[in-house]
């Protein structure tokens, strides 16, 4: 039996007061006018992703896995959090059929750094990168997003079992 999942997550921006800011995503530090206001990281796409790889499963939220009132996720990577959900699809006999993903943001502009992001989530999943989509798209000045109050990640996963040879 297949398992379809979905994940959505969402970070504010926040001006810490340093001269030289960036956001996460994918793993991938990008440079911005501001960070991302998180307990983790604030890697959204990796929220996103850990999420839906979890709901595959209904294994509830990267929340209940990762509580944000436990100080030892402090800062924590969020490329960790992808890494055990994608563990406990392992463990439930899963693999990764692919991955489809959206970032919605007016700023950063995301084209140049795609690559890099299908990237270390392909090495995370353990897929081939073609397995692997994110796109990213504006909101038209709309909303939070389009005021640039935050960023905001779908993502929706296939699990195809794993096949035994005999």
């Amino acid at each position: 039996m297949i398992r379809i999942g979905q994940g959505i997550d969402v970070h504010a921006f926040h001006n810490n007061g340093k001269q030289q800011q960036y956001v996460i995503l994918a793993g991938v530090p990008i440079e911005h006018s501001h960070s991302l206001l998180a307990h983790s990281d604030g890697d959204v796409v990796l929220h996103a992703l850990a999420d839906a790889l979890l709901g595959a499963l209904a294994l509830g939220d990267i929340g209940q896995h990762f509580p944000d009132t436990d100080a030892a996720h402090a800062g924590l990577d969020s490329r960790v959090l992808l890494r055990y959900a994608y563990n406990k699809v392992q463990e439930a006999g899963y693999t990764l059929g692919n991955a489809d993903i959206t970032v919605m943001c007016e700023r950063p502009k995301l084209a140049p750094y795609s690559q890099a992001m299908r990237d270390n989530i392909a090495r995370d999943l353990q897929t081939a990168v073609s397995n692997v989509s994110i796109k990213a798209t504006t909101t038209e000045k709309l909303g939070f997003t389009g005021r640039q109050e935050g960023i905001m990640a779908n993502a929706v996963v296939l699990l195809v079992p794993n096949v035994v040879h005999a």
